[in-house]
């Protein structure tokens, strides 16, 4: 045994670890990692047995615990299984049962706090059998499969659980928020039955008087019809960004997509088209410009759309002049489709003046989030998916790439705990 508990007194105790360095470095390395491991276990049995109780009863509102006698259990931590007895409590008529140790220390189902902190964190970022290779080959530590997927899950629960009465603080920025930009998208993942669907990112994004970003919020949701629930968690966090930021001024930015400019509505006082998609139907009318004098028309347009004043409409104007007797069916209809394009949403690209005054005009920030919270995790080769697992994924991804979320969670749970579904 290379971990020997030598005293305790009071909250401290003393181990002593014995190394055994015999073979290459790389294999001492491994020796080292074991032996700790070994003292982290025999120092978190003595940590769980100083959280217990007595075994005194146990008054919770009118109702008094009584203790059925110290009972064995055996839980996962970072540093392998640990077994302990402990006092588990029943009311006097019996029925459900309850264990202090657990709520004390605030574990999740049978995983230690710090251990289902790590399996969460690792399981955002990669699937189950990697999170269960890199445990291994990293920390020594052996689990299965079926394992991270249920702890992963138990976490994205209480992410879920608490979602409207656990607010996050923002993290302390460097200037004053001048504006925040409300964006969303979608897209597709695939389901197990419904195969192909669209889920939906949704950012904040916090701008100084300069138009620099200060700061974003990451919000996703797996595919919905009518997308409300998704609609709802947006809605909260504006009214939440809007009762710390009253004096910020608050855009939509989006593309052409109609239920985007629904749920804006109402709820900012400017509506942005994203520029790089209006630039994109540019390039579309181009297609009746001459091929030699095409890209030049592309690209003094575009100039001019993003930085001259009244450039929409003018363009707009140009598009419609555009000669269209040499084109073929599919270029008349491309050219047809710009027109409209821009007839419908000219009031939406004032671009110049925009820049001017601060404002972000691209939905770069909701088109990454597309990519990091949802393709990169959820649409690997092989991957389909069922909605809870999705969900779970999503719920636990969002929190990790949204600076300082991932901690003040976790904080949360170590200050209030969790559901003891959990």
């Amino acid at each position: 045994m290379a971990a020997t508990l030598m005293a305790k007194a009071g909250t401290r105790v003393t181990l002593e670890v014995t190394v055994d360095l015999d073979g290459t470095f790389l294999e001492s390395e491994e020796t080292i990692l074991t032996s700790l491991n070994e003292a982290g276990n025999l120092a978190t049995a003595v940590a769980l047995e100083h959280f217990d109780t007595d075994g005194s009863p146990i008054d919770m509102g009118d109702v008094r615990w009584y203790s059925k006698g110290r009972q064995p259990k055996r839980y996962e931590t970072p540093y392998g299984k640990v077994s302990v007895e402990r006092h588990v409590y029943q009311r006097s008529g019996g029925g459900k049962t309850f264990c202090a140790l657990e709520e004390r220390t605030r574990m999740v189902g049978d995983a230690t706090p710090r251990f289902a902190k790590m399996v969460s964190h690792k399981y955002a970022n990669g699937s189950a059998a990697q999170v269960v290779e890199d445990l291994s080959s990293s920390h020594g530590r052996k689990i299965v499969r079926s394992y991270v997927l249920a702890l992963a899950e138990r976490v994205a629960a209480v992410v879920q659980a608490k979602e409207e009465v656990w607010e996050y603080e923002i993290p302390e920025l460097s200037e004053e928020v001048a504006s925040v930009a409300v964006g969303l998208d979608g897209t597709c993942m695939l389901l197990c039955e419904d195969g192909w669907r669209e889920a939906m990112t949704g950012t904040l994004s916090l701008y100084d008087k300069g138009g620099e970003r200060l700061h974003s919020v990451y919000l996703g949701a797996t595919p919905e019809y009518g997308k409300q629930k998704f609609y709802a968690r947006l809605n909260r966090e504006l009214d939440r960004l809007k009762s710390v930021y009253p004096h910020a001024r608050y855009v939509g930015l989006a593309d052409g997509e109609k239920t985007n400019w629904q749920f804006l509505e109402g709820k900012v006082s400017e509506q942005i088209l994203d520029f790089y998609h209006a630039s994109g139907y540019v390039g579309q009318a181009g297609i009746a410009v001459l091929p030699n004098q095409r890209q030049a028309w592309i690209d003094e347009r575009c100039n001019r759309l993003k930085h001259e004043d009244g450039a929409a409409k003018q363009l707009l104007g140009e598009m419609k002049k555009l000669p269209i007797g040499r084109l073929r069916k599919h270029e008349k209809e491309e050219l047809s489709s710009a027109v409209t394009y821009f007839t419908n949403h000219k009031e939406k690209m004032h671009y110049a003046r925009w820049q001017r005054e601060g404002l972000p005009i691209g939905s770069g920030v909701t088109e990454a989030a597309c990519k990091t919270l949802i393709k990169q995790r959820l649409c690997n080769a092989g991957m389909r998916w069922k909605d809870k697992g999705a969900s779970a994924v999503i719920s636990l991804r969002s929190l990790v790439i949204t600076e300082g979320r991932w901690e003040q969670f976790w904080d949360k749970v170590n200050h209030y705990g969790v559901p003891r579904a959990a």
